[in-house]
């Protein structure tokens, strides 16, 4: 049987998604608890691949084991066989050709940024501080230029492997909220696309926030991603404040949520 499972994980303590020899990864412990729990080796496949240090809310892996064995057992099963920084929420049934990644419509991601003096203890895992005053109306006036299909060329790694570099941004918002636990706003940066390149997100997150502290301007923002060339003055913003938040399928009539986000 093929499953689905819907992961949370805080990336603190993790190298990333991907397997890597004697490092910890959130694949890496997802293989080592289903082959144990099967009986031989496992492959298990995401929806992406996440930096280390990069957080799930909503992550998706799909696995194929032979055991008859119920969703609710399957997950209490791989939970009590992985670290508790790591979570499946739910385990479902799909059909053989489900395939965690090669399946996903589009991805969201949020960006989140404590802005204030202070950072919490609360929020210190969870998101990027920047203590500087942001212009919140000047950044979302910027990320209008995002949305559509573009070559992400200055907005992500310089080292990568992937050959086409073209990805579709469907939607990019940003919300500001006054946090109780974290004393002051948190900015939000939440981005939908088909697909991301390697620090794509934290570059275009790093280059909202240089708008909103008035270091770079609409326009050059405009011609980076017209042109490709890097932004100087925008810094890739670090991993702890991003969050893959949900994974889009079309299930049919498989999935209650399918064609929906989470």
């Amino acid at each position: 049987m093929n499953y689905k499972l819907t992961l949370q994980y805080d990336g603190t303590e993790f190298h990333g998604w991907q397997i890597q020899n004697t490092l910890r990864t959130v694949q890496g412990e997802l293989t080592e608890a289903l082959s144990l729990i099967e009986g031989r080796p496992v492959q298990v496949y995401g929806s992406g691949r996440t930096d280390a240090g990069v957080h799930a809310e909503g992550q998706v892996a799909s696995a194929t084991i032979l055991r008859n064995i119920t969703c609710e057992k399957l997950r209490a099963a791989i939970n009590g066989n992985v670290g508790k920084d790591l979570r499946v929420m739910e385990v479902c049934e799909v059909s053989d050709d489900f395939h965690a990644r090669y399946s996903a419509l589009e991805k969201t991601y949020r960006y989140r940024i404590v802005n204030g003096p202070v950072l919490s203890p609360f929020w210190l895992r969870y998101a990027h501080h920047d203590a500087r005053k942001l212009d919140l109306e000047r950044m979302r006036v910027t990320a209008e230029l995002f949305p559509g299909r573009h070559d992400w060329t200055a907005f992500s790694a310089a080292q990568s492997d992937a050959e086409d570099r073209n990805r579709t941004v469907t939607r990019l918002e940003i919300t500001d909220r006054v946090d109780q636990q974290a004393r002051s706003s948190v900015v939000e940066i939440s981005v939908s696309a088909d697909g991301f390149l390697r620090y794509m997100v934290r570059a275009i997150a790093g280059a909202l926030l240089a708008v909103g502290r008035a270091e770079i301007d609409a326009d050059e923002i405009r011609e980076a991603i017209q042109n490709g060339r890097r932004l100087a003055m925008a810094a890739t913003a670090p991993a702890c404040g991003l969050s893959l938040i949900a994974v889009c399928y079309d299930l049919g009539d498989a999935d209650p949520t399918s064609n929906q986000h989470g």
